[in-house]
């Protein structure tokens, strides 16, 4: 069936502004107090647990949730605020992003009361650290294709497989996983996939980093040997867990998150060139800066439709495919740019460094949260294409 592709014309509301300055206030103070330097990407502070908790103490994790969790019932066009603000900062977010992001979402949606009871305050409060446990060796992006076993037994399942690419799963004190319960069908591969929520740090998971060029460490791979997970852990229906991961993935692939991960690259370039650029300089940021605010505009519209309580799986889908590889190709863009900028420029060395880093950790940005030719499957099915 073909999906009606459609961004909707929405502007932030009054109260958004509002909400920003009062971001940008708090992050100013956090900069100034040495909490994290702006200007370095490549910092080792990314895991800041007391940055986390004054965040949630502030009122801005599970923001849209319902205040009986610890949420604020503040609407998603809100929340996208506090989240832009963040990334354009280049705040230390890693501790509790994905929490807020998705995985309180599919708690809510579908976690027993007591669970939801017990971890949704958590999160609201920075208190906790989540990760997603999607990709498989030899599998990728294609979520249909894992075969991480969960076998029933007494009082719950038994998980024996490995997961690949799991962001910040060293650090992580749940995980939300997709395991596979039984076979798929000749009719429906996606059938026999369950969602599960997993407990980290227990015996029966054994944690491998995977280090990136730049020298970061952010994955992992995940091995799960005879690991117990309690029947309560369920998410959601038995086998037909990619009914909901459909769903997942539309808050996971269209916040500004997806093209402003290498953004800074771009303001340093802007300060570099100052107030005065030439014709060619004013002309490429002229481009670089239109593109970025084209995207802004979708993501946005993307917001307000899960505001309004829509699924725009097509429509992040096309956010995340244009953002990451507009934001992996930034870097190159910038260096070419950047090569008539003055050597007297006083943050040519900070552009510099900057660049050097940006151009190292590109290549993840189009395989993070979906690789490109996966997407580009999910657009062209709703499309009526294939």
């Amino acid at each position: 069936m073909t999906a009606a592709l459609r961004f909707d014309p929405i502007r932030l509301p009054e109260e958004c502004e509002q909400l920003r300055k009062e971001v940008r206030a708090f992050l100013a103070d956090e900069i100034a107090a040495g909490t994290f330097d702006p200007h370095k990407p490549n910092r080792e502070d990314t895991d800041a647990p007391e940055f986390s908790r004054r965040v949630g103490a502030k009122g801005w994790l599970g923001m849209t949730w319902p205040k009986k969790y610890g949420g604020q019932e503040r609407s998603f066009l809100e929340r996208y605020v506090v989240t832009e603000e963040m990334r354009v900062a280049n705040a230390p977010t890693r501790r509790f992003f994905v929490a807020d992001r998705q995985s309180g979402p599919v708690l809510l949606k579908y976690a027993p009361e007591h669970i939801k009871m017990d971890i949704l305050p958590r999160i609201c409060r920075g208190e906790i650290c989540f990760a997603i446990g999607m990709s498989e060796p030899n599998s990728g992006s294609d979520l249909f294709a894992a075969k991480t076993r969960a076998t029933k037994t007494d009082g719950g399942y038994l998980i024996n497989g490995t997961k690949i690419w799991t962001s910040s799963a060293h650090i992580a004190d749940y995980m939300i996983a997709i395991f596979r319960t039984s076979q798929p069908t000749k009719e429906n591969r996606r059938h026999g996939l369950t969602q599960f929520l997993v407990k980290m740090k227990q015996p029966g998971i054994q944690v491998n980093p995977i280090r990136q060029i730049t020298g970061q460490y952010e994955f992992n791979e995940v091995v799960f040997t005879d690991f117990f997970v309690p029947d309560d852990h369920v998410l959601g229906e038995v086998d037909g867990a990619w009914k909901q991961a459909t769903s997942e993935l539309a808050y996971e692939r269209s916040g500004p998150e997806r093209f402003l991960e290498t953004y800074y690259v771009l303001t340093e370039l802007v300060r570099a060139v100052g107030s005065n650029p030439d014709t060619r300089s004013a002309e490429g940021i002229g481009r670089l800066v239109a593109q970025l605010h084209t995207m802004r505009r979708m993501s946005v519209s993307v917001a307000g439709m899960l505001q309004a309580g829509k699924e725009p799986v097509v429509e992040a889908s096309i956010v995340k495919d244009i953002g990451t590889v507009w934001e992996q190709q930034l870097p190159h863009r910038v260096r070419d740019l950047a090569a008539f900028v003055e050597e007297t420029a006083t943050n040519r060395e900070t552009l510099e460094r900057q660049l050097d880093f940006a151009i190292k950790t590109a290549p993840k940005l189009t395989i993070q949260g979906g690789t490109t030719e996966v997407l580009r499957g999910i657009i062209a099915r709703g499309l009526g294409l294939r």
